[in-house]
């Protein structure tokens, strides 16, 4: 067993490297990854992204001052609480994510299309098994359903 938990660590870091390296080099994969969760999970206000991202509320401030200062998130009024704001993706946030998104997913697509048909299947299903076993009950809880199966951009 842990040998396979060490091929699949090595494997996993090596993909999310190389998907990292197809961003865009003015977005950051930290800002990209709070965008995302802006977008996902938003309106919502700066505590619960960084209840969400796992990181310091100070980190989340600064990060969402780059974000705010590039166009790509709002913050917005507060209707429950006026000394609060809100975080909101513009539609300028929601284009970079879209593009981020398709370069992403076209760097894996033409690697998929060199595989057999059949290593596809087999790829889709360890997909369907990597989201199983890294499902956490409380961030379902909190979450729901693959709100944590990310897609950073």
């Amino acid at each position: 067993m842990p040998e396979l938990a060490d091929r699949l660590r090595l494997t996993v870091t090596r993909t999310a490297r190389r998907l990292r390296q197809q961003g865009d080099p003015a977005l950051s994969p930290t800002l990209a990854a709070a965008l995302s969760t802006i977008e996902r999970s938003g309106p919502l206000g700066p505590s619960e992204l960084a209840r969400i991202e796992r990181v310091q509320r100070p980190t989340v401030t600064r990060v969402v001052t780059r974000l705010c200062e590039g166009g790509l998130v709002v913050r917005l009024p507060d209707e429950r609480d006026r000394r609060a704001a809100l975080l909101e993706v513009t539609p300028e946030g929601r284009r970079v994510l879209g593009a981020l998104r398709r370069r992403k997913t076209a760097y894996l697509a033409e690697r998929l299309e060199r595989l057999k048909p059949e290593e596809r299947e087999l790829l889709a299903r360890a997909g369907d098994l990597l989201e199983r076993l890294l499902e956490d009950n409380e961030e379902r809880a909190v979450l729901g359903p693959r709100s944590f199966a990310r897609e950073p951009a």
